[in-house]
């Protein structure tokens, strides 16, 4: 390790995971919210994690390590709490920093939290700052500070990683009582003041590179938010004593950005060149390049398949005639991978050598590094083995036409389902997972173990769906679901059962705050040997009278929540989980199910950040899912779910999915979306989510009637449905029975606007 911070970047990565190569981050930040370890315990594992991180990328011979990328939840929400963005209602003079700081994430007694939605076309959720007129930016806390010194005392000079101030007011949003018409690039200048002050904080402790993550640019960005981009880069580069300052990009193309940024002062800017090659032209003519370092992100931080090394040389190597400096890099913040493929022993070999995780994308990169230094070409290595081929799959794909993707006009639907179902107004049900007890988690452990078989692990599952079952019609839901406990995950148990899937052990990927997930990998053709989940669905229906839905994830979402194969379009590829989903629902119906769910919650999140890519996306995406419906008989009502997005971009496609009935994420928002679909006239069913799953308040009747009100006004009762958010699976029954009595309590009070 090298005690001097180097002037240059050489091989680097943008951020690394950070909960713990086994999650010990999470159990340790819920621990603290148990009450089980008091705050210093907590601090103890998160200074081990960073330690251990930092050593490990410098001793892995990375030429600069990225620092201030660890995070207790999320880092947006660390940026909103550095510059006192914090709103009014948190502000509790009897809490500690940490507890106002998890209260924003998650709620506190009646204060609702930050919305969370998803970090551009991932799978990771940030919480959105809340600004008004009334916000006063200053420099509030020493994060960056704090763990820059405490990597050099560890021997490892690092590079502060920071949301870019114009990213950051680019994702908030306006607070409720904001005045009309308000814009958060309003408060661009103050902001800027505050980072001007970080910078001089940090320049004066001796750090060398500050990283600024500026990914909003990516995506479509107006005149004033180029005018934004280029005013704040011109003071910050203006300072006189600051830290070099790297500005990145990434998750797609900087495109008008880039010559703001060439022509500003600063001193580096990074690109991806895995989702945007194209940016090596526009880069070499770039206006100032020669006085600048190129960060090359050539390594893929998003997708698990090794790197071609020499594909990934020969993208930096023309760069070395035109920047004053050329760097190597992942993509983007290597969050997005699981740790270390060493820990996946049971993983077929010929699958094996096609992988690499974050710890062999930091040996990729650093091996690239050395090879550009050196002048040398990057080592050959034996091509991986081909994916997986079902030549009976890509037949059935051949043979479809548009009728594949129909099903009967909606109002001929209606009818039918209307006399199989006599629901009545405001129809309430749930997403369909329920908490999954301690007892659920020993049987599923016992089960991987050993020490349980197949028949017994059934029995027990069968015995915890007959009590979730007699919950629900305890509690009065109209629509019962199953609860999922035999689901160790909405993605990871289809992947399971499908071929052309592998699952992992120990692949675990931050999805936000504590809730961690495997992202199967996708490697082959899929296609389905047997029914997935016909044997719960009917057993769950013959315990009552009431509809039990059918649950399935749909092909988008199995996409979005997975590592996928690069070889092939990803149409061609969601349109085989597509027809595997088409015979799971064939047989569901065949067993007398009338219900069937089939959740999309990823739709918004693959949509490309830039506008022009967007219409070819939503087709294959629209186009997949109702392959995967369209066989459905008049009378099946066909669900669906999404959450946690800004849903505006993809409306229209929402409305194209044509189930009969769309529940959507809403309470954390206040019903925002309602405006939207009004506004494509959507004509269907919808549940506006009216209980924040995600967080561990318990609404009562009258919060959860106030936000029915507000749907009343743009919904009709025969066409609302009530339900929560998200599914229950992260939540406890404590929590969960009185939220979903109080829902069940708001439906049937009278209200005046049905």
């Amino acid at each position: 390790m090298n005690d001097e911070q180097p002037t240059g970047i050489g091989a680097t990565v943008l951020g690394y995971p950070r909960i713990g190569p086994h999650r010990e981050l999470k159990r340790a930040v819920e621990d603290y919210w148990a009450g089980r370890i008091d705050e210093p315990a907590l601090r103890d594992v998160a200074a081990g994690l960073r330690r251990a991180t930092c050593t490990a990328l410098a001793d892995s011979g990375l030429d600069s390590v990225p620092g201030n990328t660890f995070s207790y939840y999320d880092q947006m929400l660390d940026t909103a709490v550095l510059v006192d963005a914090v709103p009014a209602r948190f502000r509790d003079e009897g809490s500690s920093e940490l507890d106002t700081y998890f209260a924003m994430a998650r709620g506190r007694d009646a204060v609702a939290p930050l919305e969370l939605t998803k970090w551009f076309d991932t799978n990771y959720h940030y919480l959105v700052p809340e600004l008004g007129t009334d916000t006063a930016f200053r420099l509030a806390g020493d994060k960056p500070l704090a763990e820059f010194r405490e990597a050099r005392d560890a021997g490892v000079p690092t590079r502060p990683v920071l949301v870019g101030p114009v990213t950051f007011l680019r994702l908030a949003k306006p607070a409720a009582d904001a005045p009309e018409g308000f814009r958060t690039l309003e408060l661009l200048d103050p902001l800027v003041d505050v980072y001007a002050e970080l910078l001089g904080v940090l320049a004066d402790a001796g750090v060398a590179w500050v990283q600024l993550d500026e990914p909003a640019f990516v995506a479509d960005s107006t005149e004033e938010e180029l005018a934004a981009l280029h005013r704040a880069y011109e003071r910050l580069s203006a300072l006189p004593a600051r830290p070099l300052i790297l500005v990145a990009g990434y998750f797609g193309d900087f495109a008008d950005a880039l010559p703001v940024l060439g022509g500003s002062s600063v001193d580096g800017i990074a690109l991806d060149l895995v989702t945007a090659p194209a940016q090596l032209d526009a880069v070499r003519g770039l206006r100032g390049i020669r006085d600048k370092t190129i960060v090359a992100g050539v390594v893929d931080g998003r997708n698990v398949w090794r790197t071609d090394l020499a594909d990934a040389l020969s993208r930096c190597t023309p760069l070395l005639d035109h920047a004053g400096e050329v760097a190597v890099s992942s993509s983007c913040s290597l969050l997005h991978v699981p740790y270390d493929l060493d820990a996946e022993p049971s993983l077929d070999e010929s699958l094996r050598g096609r992988l690499a995780f974050a710890r062999q994308k930091v040996a990729e990169v650093a091996r690239l590094g050395r090879a550009l230094r050196d002048g040398e070409g990057a080592a050959a290595v034996d091509p991986p083995a081909a994916p997986r081929r079902d030549d009976g799959v890509r037949d059935r794909l051949t043979a479809l036409g548009p009728e594949h993707r129909r099903r009967a006009p909606y109002a001929e639907r209606a009818a039918a389902q209307r006399e199989r179902l006599p629901l009545p107004p405001l129809t309430t049900t749930t997403i369909g997972s329920f908490p999954q007890t301690d007892a659920v988690r020993r049987a599923r452990a016992d089960l991987r173990a050993g020490r349980l078989d197949e028949a017994g692990y059934a029995e027990r599952m069968r015995a915890e769906v007959e009590r979730i079952v007699r919950l629900q019609e305890d509690i009065g839901l109209d629509v019962l679901v199953h609860g999922e406990p035999e689901r160790n995950d909405m993605v990871q148990y289809f992947a399971e059962l499908l071929d052309g899937f592998a699952t992992t052990a120990n692949g675990w990927v931050q999805s936000y705050g504590t809730r961690c997930v495997r992202p199967p990998i996708l490697h082959g053709d899929v296609s389905r040997p047997a029914p997935m989940t016909v044997p719960w669905i009917r057993y769950a229906q013959s315990l009552t009278d009431r509809p039990v839905k059918g649950m399935l994830t749909g092909p988008v979402t199995i996409l979005a929540w997975s590592f996928v194969r690069d070889d092939q379009p990803a149409a061609e590829t969601a349109d085989q989980v597509a027809l595997a989903l088409r015979d799971e629902i064939a047989e569901l119906e065949a067993a007398g199910v009338a219900i069937v769910q089939v959740d999309e919650p990823a739709l918004r999140e693959l949509l490309p950040p830039r506008a022009a890519d967007r219409a070819a996306y939503l087709e294959w995406a629209v186009g997949a899912f109702r392959l995967a419906t369209g066989a459905a008989a008049a009378a099946t009502q066909v669900h669906t779910h999404l959450c946690y997005s800004e849903f505006g971009d993809v409306i229209d496609a929402i409305d194209g999915l044509d189930a009969d009935v769309t529940t959507i994420e809403a309470a954390r928002s206040r019903m925002e979306v309602l405006a939207d679909l009004a506004a494509v006239g959507f004509a269907r069913g919808v549940g506006p989510g009216v209980y924040d799953i995600h967080s561990p308040r318990v609404p009562d009747e009258t919060e959860i009637g106030g936000l029915l009100d507000a749907a009343l006004r743009a919904v009709p009762a025969d066409r609302l449905w009530v339900n929560p958010d998200c599914g229950l699976k992260t939540r406890g029954y404590a929590e969960v029975e009185p939220a979903l009595r109080a829902m069940v309590g708001a439906a049937r009070l009278p209200r005046p606007a049905r």
